[in-house]
């Protein structure tokens, strides 16, 4: 049963850190720095250039580290943390489902913590972190 629940991890890791890396990469590349930076700015998210560089970035590198299963709970803190505002910033208003709904920022932000804290055996963590028990909470 074990394995069972580590491949699960594995999966959720892969599907969800694949979404995250596709949201910064789109920032990144299709938008810009300057296009995500003005459209957090209408969107009323304060210090919107740092908050673009941020949000991009965590998402894209999180969600990289997340499929490789490295420093999973800090990356599970912060893509939820990114998530968190998102929600709170730009969704809340918009309500749960719908056009500009928070359900994804929500399912998003949920599933990284939860994988960030959960993220199985088959993670970098394991073989990176063998003694460290914040990164790696299956160390002896």
């Amino acid at each position: 049963m074990t394995m069972v629940k580590d491949v699960a991890a594995l999966i959720g890791r892969i599907a969800v850190g694949v979404i995250f890396i596709a949201h910064g990469w789109q920032k990144f590349t299709q938008f810009g720095m300057a296009g995500t930076a003005g459209s957090f700015d209408k969107m009323g998210v304060p210090l919107p250039t740092i908050s673009a560089w941020f949000t991009a970035s965590v998402e894209l590198a999180g969600g990289l580290a997340l499929i490789l299963g490295v420093a999973l709970p800090v990356v599970g803190v912060l893509l939820a943390f990114t998530m968190a505002g998102a929600w709170i910033i730009v969704h809340l208003p918009n309500g749960l489902i719908g056009e500009g709904g928070a359900e994804l920022v929500i399912a998003l932000g949920a599933a990284a913590l939860a994988l960030g804290f959960n993220g199985g055996a088959y993670a970098l963590d394991r073989v990176l972190f063998k003694n460290n028990k914040v990164l790696n909470p299956a160390a002896a």
